[in-house]
């Protein structure tokens, strides 16, 4: 199963990924592209690192969706990889229909609560102020509505009484470092090209 990666930050979700396909955990699937809407982003950088195409697409017009050109163009480059799962690794941008129905059912993202609970930004620090005692992550098929795709998998993720949003948003990443790459692995078992 051929992969892409979207991101928009330092890369810490991809290289996981990344890090699994190396030592053999990724199942039948493989990486064949990264893909940042960041001239800057550290996630460009695991490119030449795992030895991977890595590449900035513009998504102008606008600042948080990829919409008119910028999503024509997003389009044409991750259609032009031909991938089988088409995953968002902390991709800071909403997708919009013309976008969600060319990959329809080929689009996972990852969230840091358990959902439904706490989508959307900052879903640790809103798990912290709610006082919960379990949190986690949650791996989900993506669609309109945000953070409310079909789930996938979570990982659950006790919240200790001197957690703090350092300390929380730590064991949440490790759970997500070792979710994602579980999932796509998983997937790649069943989800047909």
């Amino acid at each position: 199963m051929r992969i892409v990666i979207l991101g928009s930050g330092r890369g810490s979700n991809a290289e996981a990924i990344l890090l699994a396909q190396s030592a053999g955990r990724l199942g039948r699937a493989r990486v064949v592209q990264i893909f940042s809407d960041r001239p800057d982003a550290g996630i460009l950088a695991l490119g030449s690192r795992f030895g991977v195409p890595a590449r900035f697409v513009d998504p102008a017009p606008f600042k948080t969706k990829l919409e008119g050109e910028g999503e024509t163009r997003w389009i044409a480059a991750i259609r032009a990889c031909e991938p089988g799962l088409v995953v968002l690794a902390g991709f800071m941008r909403v997708l919009k229909p013309g976008f969600l129905e060319v990959f329809a059912g080929k689009i996972i993202n990852l969230h840091p609560s358990l959902l439904p609970s706490f989508p959307g930004l900052d879903g640790i620090g809103q798990a912290l102020r709610a006082g919960v005692k379990v949190t986690g992550c949650t791996v989900h098929y993506v669609t309109l509505e945000v953070d409310a795709g079909k789930i996938i998998e979570q990982s659950r993720v006790p919240v200790e009484p001197g957690d703090t949003l350092a300390t929380l948003t730590a064991k949440i990443h490790a759970a997500e470092h070792a979710l994602l790459p579980a999932v796509i692995a998983r997937l790649s078992e069943t989800v047909a090209e």
